[in-house]
């Protein structure tokens, strides 16, 4: 399988992972998806050449879950830590995001971009703009930022972390 997603990765010049298993579905799913799906992305796009791979996790994969928090969440967030720590150990150009609750409200195009942001919402179409300016700054490679809806424009929320 890994070979085969190769093939599909040739030329390209980042890889993006932002895959999850979704509501409704069990732990063993969980792994598959949020931890397994991203090691083989890993996998392929090494094997293709490609060095530039982005990871969405989530946010409170760090710390342990509240103990009354629904096993099927603690699997998600230790599926995505499992995922974090494989990745963060290859010889890749990598960049873990980690946004906050995800809403389907409309972009707002401000962000609040950290290694460890306040617990919060963000719009999925505001992730998807963070990841695109990630994409465009190689400097954030090898940084785990945390992002919510904020006051700060997407760009210059980026930028402020290309100096490290």
């Amino acid at each position: 399988m890994g070979s085969s997603l190769a093939a599909h990765l040739t030329d390209a010049d980042a890889v993006v992972f932002a895959a999850g298993a979704g509501p409704g579905s069990g732990t063993a799913r969980k792994d598959t998806v949020d931890r397994a799906a991203a090691a083989l992305l890993a996998d392929a796009a090494r094997t293709a050449g490609v060095r530039r791979y982005l990871l969405v996790s989530s946010m409170g994969v760090d710390g342990d879950p509240p103990p009354d928090t629904d096993e099927v969440f603690v699997a998600y967030l230790r599926a995505k830590k499992a995922a974090e720590d494989d990745l963060t150990r290859r010889d890749l150009d990598w960049t873990v995001l980690r946004p906050g609750r995800l809403t389907d409200d409309p972009p707002t195009g401000h962000v609040t971009l950290d290694r460890h942001a306040p617990r919060g919402p963000i719009s999925r179409a505001d992730v998807a703009a963070v990841l695109a300016a990630l994409l465009d700054t190689p400097a954030t490679a090898g940084l785990t930022l945390e992002t919510v809806a904020g006051p700060t424009p997407i760009t210059a929320a980026v930028t402020a972390h290309t100096g490290r």
